[in-house]
């Protein structure tokens, strides 16, 4: 079989340290691994021109989502031999599921692989926005010592009220995290909590449209689905409060990009912070790379070297399974037998 993988390049950092396993250099780790098994592996970082010449031949296409391989109905046409769509990471929307269900391909990921990493990531940038981090560490750069201003735009979080935008895995970690600064929490969700969860969270149910204008922060951790897509619209971005803060760590396109760049040019929003792009990589001359009070960066949050370990060795697992001829390991499935199968997906393609 042949395996090929779409990963960022690692450069002379993934010589320097070994553990940078999510680069194309180093494969995940899994080289030998796939090799002594008897497959091929290609390992490449170009998403276009060179992935799609290896598209007839591939049977198992491995990309992370940070760097995704956008596998379109057109590219799984393309793939007369494929057979398992992996994603080392988590959230598969860069895979048309529909067109990969519709051909009966396996779609897999690794399901909790980067939870801890992107609920810190989520904490970090809450406080980088309503601290007024990063102009501060721009003014020191550049021989600055402003106060006024700096302190002007920069707040305690304790007493803010929160809304988490999705509450799975993440959203619960994202939770935990933030009840310690003593916040007034909401959270929506399509599944709601049980109440013994909701008191040890310290969250509160609210509908999606009654959250948002409630809130002085919220975060976004809902996978991308046609239902979420755009979510974040104009006219709901208008209904936040004058003033709040927007983080979205889940998936660029819940978020209306020129929608946001207008809400931060008239100052309806205070700030916006994620690592969301789309697409992926974002382009130079990107909206989001010039916008005013942004602390945005280029979707790292669940790229540690920790969760690098954690979703390589989730690949291998899957990967083991999968030339064996054994059933992948249920969590980790999103489409199987030409069914969505993963509760994440379903609903929004029933």
């Amino acid at each position: 079989m042949k395996v090929v993988m779409v990963l960022y390049p690692g450069g002379p950092a993934a010589k320097e340290n070994p553990e940078l396993l999510g680069c194309a250099e180093n494969a995940l780790g899994l080289r030998k691994f796939i090799e002594s098994q008897g497959h091929e592996l290609v390992s490449i970082t170009d998403t276009g021109a060179e992935l799609e010449r290896h598209l007839p031949t591939t049977h198992v296409l491995v990309a992370t989502p940070f760097w995704p391989a956008y596998m379109t109905r057109e590219r799984i046409q393309m793939s007369p031999e494929l057979r398992l769509l992996l994603t080392a990471g988590v959230g598969s929307d860069h895979f048309d599921l529909a067109a990969a269900a519709e051909r009966r391909i396996t779609v897999a990921e690794i399901t909790g692989s980067n939870v801890v990493s992107v609920a810190e990531h989520v904490v970090m940038q809450v406080l980088a926005l309503v601290r007024n981090y990063m102009p501060s560490y721009e003014d020191v750069v550049h021989g600055g010592w402003n106060i006024g201003p700096l302190a002007a735009r920069s707040h305690d979080l304790e007493d803010k009220t929160v809304g988490i935008v999705g509450m799975g895995r993440i959203g619960q970690r994202v939770a935990a995290r933030l009840k310690p600064f003593d916040v007034r929490m909401f959270y929506y969700d399509n599944r709601r909590l049980s109440a013994a969860e909701e008191q040890v969270l310290g969250a509160r149910f609210l509908p999606l449209d009654t959250l948002v204008p409630e809130c002085d922060v919220i975060s976004i951790n809902a996978p991308l689905t046609p239902a979420t897509e755009r979510l974040f619209n104009l006219e709901r971005l208008r209904r936040m409060k004058k003033g709040a803060y927007l983080v979205n760590t889940a998936r660029g396109r819940i978020v209306d990009t020129q929608a946001l760049v207008d809400v931060l040019k008239d100052g309806h929003l205070a700030g916006y912070a994620g690592d969301v792009w789309y697409p992926q990589p974002a382009t130079p001359d990107h909206p989001w790379r010039t916008m005013p009070h942004h602390a945005m960066t280029p979707h790292v949050s669940g790229t540690t070297l920790e969760a690098q370990r954690r979703y390589a060795n989730g690949v291998k697992e899957c990967l083991a399974a999968f030339f064996d001829g054994r059933p992948i390991e249920r969590e980790y499935l999103i489409a199987e037998g030409g069914k969505i199968v993963s509760p994440s997906y379903s609903y929004a393609y029933t």
